[in-house]
């Protein structure tokens, strides 16, 4: 069974909701692959932290997001749900970009409705393309794909700068075009939540951002709410960072970092998690053999 097709069955079950954490790295996926999750979600800003260093303001493009997710695939099985941001350009972009990132091993990918450069959707100041060329642009994914188990997500981010009712409106009309998950991004309230599940029909998908403008409920909240796919993009990144900035200044502080030595992994540990001995092993083997 193709990855497409399995996230596709994983997001039909009826009894609960999806839960994905995000990455921007492959270290990161891998992670999530070993603590049992069923997908990963290649995330736009943690892309641009982990990597890069940078806010996610639309300061990378296309090349960034295939470097990262051919990175990410070549070493996680899971299937990955990718963020796309806009696009990258008009309509024929969207349609070139989707079987680039089709190709490059994406199984479920998301267009947004912002005017470029973008921000991340829990940020202020999010501008909005109109409604017809945002409906374009996800036709033209819908239609870009070559493989029908390949998802396509639909977001909009005009519930900030246009209001609720636009936002349903146009998840109304990216389902409409084909959409298979509609995805409004950055609402305030449970009341929100509840609404925009019961207004767009079919998959709909909810972001949790610790500290920003969405609820952080539960699973079985979300599910209850009518979302069936809910993604963590950027809780293991700033875990993370919090972890690295609190242990440099400890080091910096008290030059000894024993103190620290069961908060992390043991070399064997990380050793296992990059797959070591599986490269070892392919070394043996063919320096075993004659030729």
């Amino acid at each position: 069974m193709s990855e497409s097709k399995k996230l596709r069955q994983l997001l039909a079950e009826p009894n609960q909701s999806l839960i994905v954490p995000g990455a921007g790295t492959p270290l990161e996926a891998r992670a999530a692959q070993r603590a049992g999750f069923d997908a990963v979600y290649v995330s736009g800003y943690a892309i641009a932290a982990w990597r890069h260093g940078l806010p996610d303001i639309g300061l990378l493009g296309m090349r960034e997001l295939l470097d990262a997710l051919g990175a990410i695939h070549r070493v996680c099985t899971l299937p990955l749900i990718v963020d796309a941001d806009t696009g990258y350009g008009d309509a024929t972009s969207v349609f070139t970009n989707v079987r680039l990132l089709e190709a490059a091993g994406a199984n479920a990918i998301q267009i947004e409705d912002q005017t470029w450069p973008k921000k991340c959707g829990h940020m202020v100041g999010k501008q909005v393309v109109v409604a017809d060329e945002a409906v374009r642009k996800v036709a033209a994914a819908v239609e870009a794909r070559q493989d029908d188990n390949t998802l396509i997500i639909g977001r909009t981010d005009a519930l900030s700068p246009l209001g609720i009712d636009e936002a349903i409106r146009r998840g109304q009309r990216y389902h409409d075009v084909g959409a298979d998950i509609v995805f409004v991004d950055a609402p305030g309230s449970v009341e929100d939540l509840a609404l925009i599940g019961r207004s767009i029909p079919g998959l709909r998908m909810a972001n949790v951002s610790e500290g920003g403008r969405t609820p952080s409920l539960s699973a079985d909240q979300f599910h209850e709410l009518g979302f069936q796919l809910v993604i963590y993009p950027t809780t293991p990144l700033r875990v993370a960072a919090l972890a690295i900035e609190e242990f440099a200044a400890d080091l910096r502080r008290s030059g000894d970092a024993s103190g620290w030595s069961t908060r992390m992994y043991g070399l064997d540990q990380l050793n296992e998690l990059v797959g070591l001995e599986e490269y070892l092993n392919v070394g043996d083997r063919l320096n075993a053999r004659e030729f």
